[in-house]
């Protein structure tokens, strides 16, 4: 493989209408430069693009000419936590909340004198593996969708690894993921074993099954009247009921995971129209691009040319390199996964793929369950102020460590504090966590592919951290290049929808690609420096390993009484105290 290249160049609604929501603070940062020339501009081919992720949904809309950002809208998305290890959300929210972000900027828009009837269509892009099971007759989801942190599934795991057929390689060969609670076909086994309501639809044939992007798409195309039940080939890769060598459901795996296959939408190429809105400001605009949020940010990023490689700093980290049309499968804990299929008749593209469960996630605790910041922007205020975790170390393995590790036993841990850590060195060992797990991956991705990475590529929310994008320079020994304008994965998720067949309004060819300034961040320390820190930092992790091990049963109780010994403890120990009395006549 080359080394990363820097690219230069209305029926009713299933569902109640969105209530008000306090818009995130992103809200509005990239209206403010067009209001003056908006009166007088003659805007090209527009492109709107849903941007689903774990923490927030967002609507954006591109210039398909210039690839400029216009103008968009975004809302936080709640997490729900029932239990250790649990990881939910309302897939009814997630809805209401892509509603309200179109209608919103569609407002925005007008208030910029751009006629919304420019838009040609809409692209969604997703949070990945995040399960969803909903009734195809009533609309309601049966179940809260299963998001991909969620660890419920880890007995599952270790119960079907048993008695995987032939070979450890059964499942890896065929979808290139190992056996792991964090994709798709372990939540729907276990929302199969574990939840009636699912059970009953299954039965009665109205269950549908799908990631974000299915249950979006569904609902968006019309819902219990006609929607379209669909995925791409990016988010079906992400299932392990997917065979990513013929791009089809793969009836073997399905038997081995316990999976009914008339419940799983149609895979589709991630670049066709799939149907139109049926609802909304946008109603009657085709829906023509799907991607998983990680392959949408490799096309924003346009890495399209074999070893191009980005990484995305969400909620977690994901590093992806092209691979071109070959599955390359990794040494060194890394995923195959499919990166796009750009047409019907395009050829489909690859990638290895690092994943980190915690990156941004980190902020969000920081923020909500210690409250030692009150807003995600101030960490990096905090972290300033000090400039060094003076040794102290932040492991978030909130769900286990993902690449290169896979191991679920891991749980978050920090070490190395006295009594001179303040809040500021935890913020600062934070976001250090945050660029050691990239160092992680960056190595198993250099060591797979043969020839290192000059630089890094990348993208997120995160990246408008100047503090996070140094320290990352520092600790990968290599330049950081942060595109101008960040929003890459909904980009991506555009370009794909107005490239489709039937749109063509956005050209993807090398040639016609907008140039795009870039900014750049060059390390500051020693190389030495950097390896004592990230040695230190290993050192970290082996202590966050075999904390926890397999709870079972995953559906029990989780009083203290599931516990049998425990609750038999507590029961005798109260028949003794009540017999003590009675014997020493104690009223």
């Amino acid at each position: 493989m080359r080394g990363l290249a820097l690219w230069t160049r209305h029926p009713p609604l299933p569902l109640a209408p969105p209530s008000p929501r306090k818009p995130a603070a992103i809200t509005g940062r990239h209206e403010a430069g067009l209001m003056a020339a908006s009166k007088k501009a003659v805007w090209g081919p527009l492109v709107g693009a849903v941007d689903q992720g774990t923490s927030s949904t967002r609507f954006l809309v591109f210039n398909s000419k210039t690839a400029e950002l216009l103008s968009h809208h975004q809302v936080e998305i709640k997490q729900e936590f029932p239990r250790e290890g649990w990881v939910e959300q309302d897939p009814k929210e997630i809805l209401h909340s892509v509603y309200e972000c179109i209608e919103k900027t569609c407002e925005k828009l007008g208030q910029l004198n751009i006629d919304i009837s420019n838009i040609k269509a809409i692209g969604v892009s997703n949070q990945r593996e995040t399960t969803v099971v909903w009734d195809k007759i009533t609309g309601e989801p049966l179940y809260n969708a299963v998001v991909w942190l969620d660890l419920r599934t880890q007995s599952t795991v270790e119960s079907l690894s048993k008695r995987i057929p032939g070979n450890n390689n059964f499942v890896k060969s065929k979808t290139g993921l190992p056996l792991s609670t964090y994709f798709s076909a372990v939540k729907l086994h276990w929302l199969l074993d574990n939840v009636r309501k699912v059970q009953k639809a299954v039965e009665d044939k109205r269950a549908l099954f799908g990631t974000i992007d299915s249950w979006l798409i569904w609902s968006l195309t019309g819902g219990i009247s006609g929607g379209v039940h669909c995925t791409d080939v990016t988010n079906a890769s992400r299932t392990m009921l997917f065979n990513i060598h013929s791009l089809e459901w793969d009836k073997q795996l399905c038997d081995f995971f316990g999976i009914p296959m008339e419940i799983l939408p149609h895979v589709r190429s991630s670049s066709e129209i799939y149907g139109l809105m049926k609802a909304g400001a946008l109603e009657g605009v085709p829906i023509s691009g799907c991607l998983g949020d990680q392959s949408a940010a490799l096309v924003g990023q346009m890495c399209f040319q074999i070893g191009q490689a980005k990484n995305t700093y969400g909620t977690g980290c994901f590093l992806l390199c092209n691979t071109g049309h070959k599955c390359v499968f990794s040494d060194h804990g890394l995923l195959t996964t499919v990166a796009y299929k750009l047409g019907r008749d395009k050829p489909v593209y690859y990638a290895l793929e690092g994943s980190v469960a915690i990156a941004g996630a980190v902020v969000r605790w920081l923020r909500d369950n210690l409250g030692i910041i009150k807003t995600s922007e101030e960490i990096e205020k905090l972290a300033k102020e000090v400039g060094t975790s003076y040794g102290c170390y932040f492991v978030p393995a909130f769900s286990g460590l993902y690449a290169p590790y896979w191991e679920p036993s891991a749980r978050g841990i920090i070490c190395g504090l006295t009594q001179f850590t303040n809040k500021c060195h935890i913020a600062f060992a934070a976001l250090e966590a945050v660029c050691f797990q990239t160092r992680e991956i960056l190595d198993a991705m250099n060591r797979d592919c043969g020839i290192p990475l000059s630089h890094l590529q990348v993208d997120g929310g995160m990246t408008s951290n100047k503090i996070l994008m140094q320290l990352q320079a520092d600790i990968l020994c290599i330049p950081v290049v942060k595109p101008s304008m960040p929003e890459t994965t909904a980009l991506g998720a555009a370009m794909a929808a107005g490239a489709a067949e039937g749109v063509n309004v956005w050209s993807l060819e090398p040639d016609d690609l907008s140039a795009v300034t870039m900014e750049r961040f060059e390390p500051q320390i020693n190389a030495e420096e950097s390896e004592i820190r990230y040695s230190t930092w290993k050192k970290a992790v082996m202590k966050s390993m075999g904390w926890v091990t397999t709870q079972s049963p995953e559906s029990g109780d989780p009083s203290i009484f599931c516990s049998l010994p425990l609750g038999f403890f507590i029961v005798s120990s109260m028949i003794m105290l009540i017999g003590a009395r009675y014997i020493s006549g104690v009223p």
